[in-house]
């Protein structure tokens, strides 16, 4: 038997490089593709979510203004639930801290299938929280990504102290100071409050890396199909401050 086919029988199925790119490339325009022009597209759940990224952020912010004058809205929950058993488009996807003070539905005064929401202490964006940002921009149509830090964060200042005191906290939340301490080493040299700085240079790390996440986040940042910001959450009025 020839040396070639040996090796078809050892991988029967492996797939060339070409035949991976063209894959690739096919899911991506797949995924982009206009939706007027699609086949057969069914009515989103929630149409009055389908809004161009700047428009997405306007009602972000509108809904934080309500939350912050005490005027939020009443929400129809039972029939919002039955809307949503067969879908959902949400307007925003958000990147916050796990910190209990911090609830993004009610900070924006949103609905059920509004916001789709990842929350993880330090609001830092590793492997599984760009996924999901993936899914939610390529599979959902999602416009927005906010990261959202917010003041005394908890898990930045165990960073700033962890790298401080040369000295890993226990458990598992030497993977949180590892990945929040690029952006406290980043800024320890700016003027003014420590925790602040790094706070913000985290927010603003982590925007940057959303935006240039390949091959899907980038494409539609791109295509002006997708806009990152970022913003921190002010825990005295409970306003959210976009950063420029």
């Amino acid at each position: 038997m020839c040396e070639k086919c040996v090796s078809n029988q050892l991988h029967p199925t492996a797939p060339s490089r070409r035949s991976v790119v063209l894959f690739a490339a096919s899911a991506l325009g797949l995924m982009f593709a206009d939706p007027a022009n699609a086949k057969d597209t069914k009515t989103p759940p929630k149409p009055h979510n389908v809004l161009s990224p700047d428009a997405a952020l306007k009602k972000l912010m509108e809904g934080n203004a309500r939350y912050v004058d005490g005027t939020s809205r009443r929400h129809d929950f039972k029939h919002e639930r039955e809307a949503l058993v067969g879908g959902q488009n949400p307007y925003a996807a958000v990147l916050s801290c796990a910190d209990s003070r911090i609830a993004p539905e009610y900070a924006f005064d949103s609905a059920r299938g509004d916001l789709f929401v990842c929350r993880v202490a330090g609001n830092f964006a590793n492997d599984d929280t760009v996924a999901s940002m993936e899914y939610a921009v390529a599979a959902l149509g999602t416009p927005l990504i906010l990261v959202l830090g917010h003041d005394s964060c908890g898990a930045v200042d165990a960073t700033i102290k962890s790298l401080k005191d040369d000295k890993p906290p226990p458990g598992h939340i030497p993977s949180l100071v590892a990945a929040i301490a690029p952006s406290v080493k980043a800024s320890a040299q700016q003027s003014g409050n420590a925790l602040d700085n790094a706070i913000r240079q985290n927010v603003i790390d982590n925007v940057a890396k959303l935006k240039s996440a390949a091959p899907i986040l980038n494409a539609a940042v791109e295509q002006n199909k997708l806009k990152v910001v970022g913003g921190i959450y002010r825990l005295a009025m409970g306003k959210v401050e976009l950063l420029s």
